[in-house]
């Protein structure tokens, strides 16, 4: 026994090269300041759904963006990012929505949720989201909006922007707006002001003198919704309806409705009251899209394939020499030639396996496999699409035709107002053609079709940019 412990006494002590993880005095300091930060962040599950009524749980932290939720989704889903990806905030039985800003928290969102009504998160493209920052002067009509007096009455681009984003001046926007009274049904027709402290009606005609002035509503304890059905749920005099929801509100009785003449009045309106509210915040998500927080990393994304319209050109491979087509007729004539010798290989290819016939029929429902295309939609149902994807100059959809079953309809966004075009078979020589101007301009199918108006404009407005799409999570 004293053997062993005179051979424990000679083995030399090891010192421990973390004295501050041992039991001490100070073992009570140790707290999530020595550990990760991640761990100290609880998770949550949301629920997010898609056009289709697809959904999807996610278990997400509690500090976590809106911004952070689609990069999530986008990443999961192997989508091109594209910076129009939005989660919206949609209350089902009131038919309200609206685009949750990048910035915001979502389950800050969320905690403002009342039990009676039916809340959902869609994950969708908004291409208007921030539209605004490239052609500002779309957005605010000269009679809708004023200037300080010092200021200048013309301004650039730029400097409409500088005076919406600056803490000393703002813009004054002005105009009729249709409110529905408190508690009533009716609706009334009075002159708004938005200024920085809020917005306001006038008591006695366009008169902006402050005795006249009334109070309406401000915005930093309530959120901006839009109207998705119109007139049919308010019983508003017109379809361009949005509303002010307070954050903490007892249901469908607090809300302050309003309604617009048109379409360019409600985004004028809209739009003002969303940069009076978040402002430079606006400006940071537009110039800085992604941060890279809560666990999704930058360098994961899908690279963006972007390629300019202006260096698209016409060129004529058949002789020994490569040319440039520089006459629109014989460049059009050879788009049409080269997009029929396409279909005709195609069809040769899968006609190997099939029958005439088939050939036949698949060529006049090919287009149904397209994302663009929507099957048996109505026309409000259409421009409800085209709305939720924002009033930007070329989106579009193609849908059958519910006048006619045999002809088709292009529903394409131009100058914040939605168009319907009617694509209609043309037989000649036996063979199918699908045109837009009165056969002036054939195509095999709906995909030629769709693909030359890409790039040509043609007799549309303008070009198809940017489709509708029910995707899939």
């Amino acid at each position: 026994r004293r053997k062993k412990d005179d051979s424990t006494l000679e083995i030399p002590s090891i010192p421990n090269p973390f004295p501050e993880l041992c039991c001490s005095p100070f073992a009570s300091v140790l707290s999530a300041s020595l550990l990760p930060k991640a761990t100290s962040r609880k998770k949550q599950v949301i629920k997010v759904y898609s056009e289709d009524d697809t959904s999807r749980a996610l278990e997400v932290p509690s500090d976590i963006t809106a911004r952070d939720v689609c990069q999530l989704l986008i990443l999961k889903n192997h989508y091109i990012d594209d910076h129009s990806w939005t989660l919206f905030e949609q209350l089902t039985h009131t038919s309200l929505g609206r685009a949750i800003e990048d910035h915001e928290l979502v389950m800050e969102v969320q905690s403002n949720w009342v039990m009676e009504e039916e809340t959902k998160l869609y994950f969708r493209k908004n291409y208007a989201k921030y539209e605004f920052f490239k052609n500002p002067l779309n957005f605010f009509p000269d009679h809708m909006i004023s200037f300080p007096s010092e200021t200048n009455a013309a301004l650039s681009h730029s400097g409409i922007l500088q005076m919406f984003l600056s803490s000393s001046t703002y813009p004054e926007i002005h105009g009729y707006l249709h409110a529905k009274e408190q508690g009533k049904k009716s609706w009334k027709k009075m002159y708004f002001l938005l200024r920085r402290s809020g917005l306001y009606f006038s008591t006695k005609g366009t008169s902006k003198e402050p005795r006249h002035l009334q109070f309406f509503c401000e915005f930093s304890n309530s959120d901006m919704y839009m109207s998705l059905t119109g007139k049919k749920i308010s019983g508003a005099p017109t379809n361009y309806g949005f509303c002010f929801k307070p954050n903490k509100s007892g249901g469908t009785r607090d809300l302050k409705q309003l309604c617009a003449d048109d379409e360019q009045s409600r985004t004028c309106w809209m739009t003002a009251i969303r940069l009076l509210k978040y402002g430079m915040q606006l400006y940071q998500n537009y110039m800085q899209p992604y941060h890279g927080r809560s666990g999704c990393s930058p360098l994961n994304l899908t690279p963006m394939r972007s390629i300019s319209e202006n260096s698209l050109v016409a060129m004529d491979f058949s002789g020994h020499r490569s040319r440039i087509i520089e006459n629109p007729t014989e460049a059009l004539s050879v788009a049409v030639e080269e997009g029929l010798a396409w279909r005709r290989r195609g069809c040769l290819r899968l006609n190997s396996h099939g029958s005439p016939i088939a050939m036949s029929n698949m060529g006049m429902s090919i287009h149904r496999s397209q994302s663009w295309f929507h099957h048996k939609i109505s026309r409000e149902e259409a421009q409800r699409l085209i709305l939720q994807h924002g009033l930007v100059d070329g989106v579009f959809l193609v849908r059958d035709s519910q006048s006619n079953p045999k002809t088709f309809v292009l529903s394409l966004s131009h100058g914040l107002k939605i168009k319907h075009f009617q694509i209609v078979p043309l037989e000649d020589d036996g063979k199918l053609f699908y045109t837009l101007d009165d056969g002036h301009t054939r195509f095999t199918d709906l995909i030629q079709l769709v693909e030359f108006y890409q790039l040509n404009k043609g007799v549309l407005p303008c070009k198809l940019k940017h489709y509708c799409a029910r995707i899939a999570l």
